[in-house]
């Protein structure tokens, strides 16, 4: 087993010279560099010259704790396998789809809970084991939700979830199973309700409470395997182009930080370029980077890629495609449910945001990008998360007293 965490401390994004201890946990971000119009989220920095580079000469495999020294302190027996998800060979459907060069998809659908936040959610409950929070909440169209939920679940913490009524009825069912209190609420109401959880039951929030979002600054940092994974998986080599479906941007800068760690290592000399695959109908990232902003929020309609068809983006995310907006691609509805049918007929299954990274770039070509040499599309989760309909009995924001009480006291089902 890999030797601990060699993380020294929260550094600010928005300005980089500003390092907080590990602890608190800094989840409204930068203090230093945020305001009322703008605020930056922060990362977890490493002692890098401790890093043995012999931490990559292993073979890919499950379990993030492998990745120990550049991750934030794991708890221990906390992780379930999560990670070391198969890298699978697809050439002949990229060139179906206009992609000049040899195409892979990482699949995250193999992960615990079926999809990439499982590595999000490993850091941020050991982060709230580590300073003795009494549960999880967490805001969540379906993934992220299911994630914490099991994660907490795993630890003996109460876990709740935070969803509008567009939430799939199949992760309904889900989370209920993994033992979490479910609140449903107007979308636009979701963040405070989930603020008010937080300050009146010291729970950890594994998602984002303020305006452009910022954040748990340990969740991305496992999205970082993702990096370390392909770089095992394709040889010790760097793809020429990665493909990251997108919502705030999370997994978008995690992928981003691990090749730069890479390089920093003296293990790369060059890096990929990472694109930023959006709903076309809101796509605040590309909105942000196209006028030169830190960040942008924007409306729009709902969109069948529910877990990324986000209003607001992260500095994160600008940070990752280094503000660039032809970086930013839009995917349409129509490309969307269209790739992933395309998809399944090939054997893979996928929900609608997991597609997103080839639909965008199946009309990116269409419209003259050359995506070339080495090419990997992160597919995000299972497309079972998409259907199955529930009677499953969930909380509305008019019974939150109760609910809120139920927590504060430790007692009732779940608790």
């Amino acid at each position: 087993m890999a030797p601990g965490s060699l993380a020294i401390g929260q550094r600010s994004l928005g300005d980089p010279s500003r390092l907080f201890p590990l602890t608190p946990v800094i989840v409204d971000g930068c203090p230093a560099s945020s305001g009322e119009a703008m605020q930056y989220p922060l990362e977890i920095d490493y002692d890098y010259d401790a890093v043995d580079r012999r931490l990559f000469e292993q073979a890919p495999g499950p379990g993030l704790d492998r990745w120990a020294p550049l991750l934030p302190p794991l708890a221990k027996g906390l992780s379930m396998g999560e990670g070391g998800t198969p890298l699978i060979a697809a050439e002949a459907f990229g060139r179906s789809i206009g992609i000049a060069g040899n195409l892979y998809l990482k699949d995250e659908s193999r992960n615990p809970t079926w999809s990439h936040k499982d590595r999000l959610n490993l850091c941020v409950v050991s982060a709230a084991i580590a300073s003795g929070a009494r549960g999880i909440a967490v805001a969540s169209s379906g993934n992220h939700g299911a994630a914490a939920a099991a994660y907490a679940a795993r630890a003996g913490l109460p876990c709740v979830v935070v969803t509008s009524g567009g939430m799939p009825p199949a992760f309904r069912d889900f989370l209920m199973s993994l033992g979490a209190r479910v609140v449903v609420t107007p979308e636009d109401r979701r963040w405070p309700v989930l603020r008010r959880i937080v300050n009146e039951t010291g729970f950890m929030p594994a998602s984002n409470l303020t305006r452009f979002h910022t954040g748990n600054p340990y969740g991305p940092e496992g999205y970082k395997t993702i990096a370390y994974e392909l770089f095992l998986q394709l040889d010790h080599t760097v793809p020429d182009h990665i493909l990251a479906p997108t919502g705030y941007g999370e997994m978008l800068f995690g992928v981003w930080k691990g090749f730069q760690e890479l390089k920093r290592l003296g293990l790369v000399d060059r890096l990929p370029t990472i694109y930023a695959c959006e709903p076309a109908i809101r796509g605040p990232l590309r909105r942000a980077v196209s006028s030169n902003a830190a960040a942008a929020e924007v409306s729009g309609p709902a969109s069948i890629a529910v877990g990324i068809a986000c209003a607001v983006s992260s500095y994160r995310g600008a940070v990752a495609i280094e503000s660039r907006a032809d970086r930013a691609l839009p995917a349409s509805e129509t490309e969307i449910a269209a790739m992933r049918a395309r998809l399944a007929a090939t054997g893979l299954y996928q929900e609608f945001s997991g597609v997103a990274g080839l639909a965008a770039a199946s009309e990116a070509t269409s419209r003259g990008l050359v995506l070339d040499g080495k090419v990997v599309a992160i597919m995000t989760s299972s497309g079972l998360k998409d259907v199955t309909p529930t009677g499953a009995e969930i909380y509305g924001e008019d019974t939150l007293d109760g609910l809120i009480d139920t927590l504060r006291e430790g007692t009732g089902d779940g608790a």
